[in-house]
């Protein structure tokens, strides 16, 4: 449902508003493609490192994720959360049921897409290493604090131009370290993409 519902607020198009002339690279862990849903990437980078599509399945018999098989979005009308036996995907190869390509162990499939993103992001990190550069970070929890928010901290320590903001409902918080290149604002993200909006306009 996650996956294949509309966005709900306006948030990626304010988010999209305050970057699209700049040079930006999105790097998340939202498995729900927001962005790409709401051709809002065109311009950008895009990778998902931590987790991967809830629209694809895979199984540890294949190489890469299957694309997407139509008998997910048969699963969409149903209230109950259950699905028919005879829906679930099996793997043309082993004959296992399928399941989504997640990371939830050591058998996510990393296909030739997934490597060539992250390929792009480090390219991108690197022609900025020495430039002004601002992290900021948007709701990142305590799940995968490995995949976005450790790795900014160490950036922004190491590196001397760079800023790190920090919008999180819950959790909006900068190590003393780089407490001094920090801003960290605990707030809905949605509330205070707007009011830039409105104090940019």
């Amino acid at each position: 449902m996650n996956r294949y519902q509309n966005t709900p607020k306006n948030v990626y198009y304010d988010l999209y508003n305050l970057v699209r002339d700049k040079d930006y690279f999105v790097l998340t862990t939202n498995v729900d493609h927001f962005f790409k849903k709401q051709g809002l990437i065109s311009t950008g980078y895009f990778i998902h490192r931590a987790t991967m599509d809830y629209g694809n399945v895979q199984s540890p018999a294949t190489i890469k994720p299957m694309i997407t098989n139509p008998s997910l979005k048969k699963w969409l009308p149903n209230k109950k959360m259950r699905i028919p036996s005879e829906l679930v995907p099996h793997c043309p190869v082993c004959g296992a049921p399928m399941a989504m390509n997640l990371r939830t162990d050591n058998t996510l499939v990393e296909d030739k897409g997934w490597h060539r993103a992250a390929g792009r992001y480090q390219t991108f990190i690197s022609r900025h290493k020495d430039l002004k550069i601002v992290y900021l970070e948007l709701g990142v929890g305590g799940n995968t604090p490995g995949i976005i928010k450790y790795p900014f901290w160490r950036m922004i320590h190491e590196w001397k131009n760079a800023e790190y903001i920090c919008i999180n409902a819950k959790e909006s918080y900068a190590p003393e370290e780089i407490r001094d290149s920090s801003i960290c604002i605990q707030a809905d993200i949605g509330e205070v993409l707007q009011q830039f909006m409105d104090s940019d306009s």
